[in-house]
């Protein structure tokens, strides 16, 4: 009985250490793709770090403002006035779905609001248009 003892021994003690051998050079592989992403990320952090510094130095304003000069004309630009600015109240919103008589939603959808408003926040529509806030398809480019 002590014969197969000692095999099964042998045998469970060779079994571990072929397991064993085996899980090192697994965890080794596992480690040497971890340090590999690792490598991959601190590149692509500095790819991006180097990126961000170009969108900087392409956005720095007093760049934007001389090609903004320099390309007036062939872009088509208008120059910027307090009086291009609206307010709130001149923005029309969609109203909410109306329900048919029968009671079920409309499926038609919302439908748009004229853009007139009433009350004291209601802007004055002669002052609105002396100020240069007119309706987008009003408005008359040069």
């Amino acid at each position: 009985m002590r014969p197969i003892l000692y095999a099964l021994s042998f045998l469970a003690v060779m079994g571990l250490a072929f397991w064993a051998y085996r899980e090192n050079y697994a965890t080794q592989k596992s480690l040497r793709h971890v340090e590999e992403l690792q490598a991959e990320i601190a590149t692509l952090r500095e790819a991006l770090a180097v990126q961000r510094a170009e969108w900087a130095y392409l956005n720095r304003p007093d760049r934007l403002r001389e090609l903004s000069t320099i390309n007036f004309d062939r872009l088509g630009l208008f120059p910027l006035e307090p009086t291009q600015f609206g307010q709130i109240g001149m923005v029309s919103y969609p109203l909410p779905p109306t329900p048919a008589p029968d009671g079920t939603p409309d499926d038609t959808g919302a439908t748009e609001r004229s853009g007139t408003l009433t009350g004291p926040d209601a802007p004055d529509t002669d002052s609105a248009k002396a100020q240069g806030n007119v309706d987008p398809q009003e408005r008359q480019l040069p």
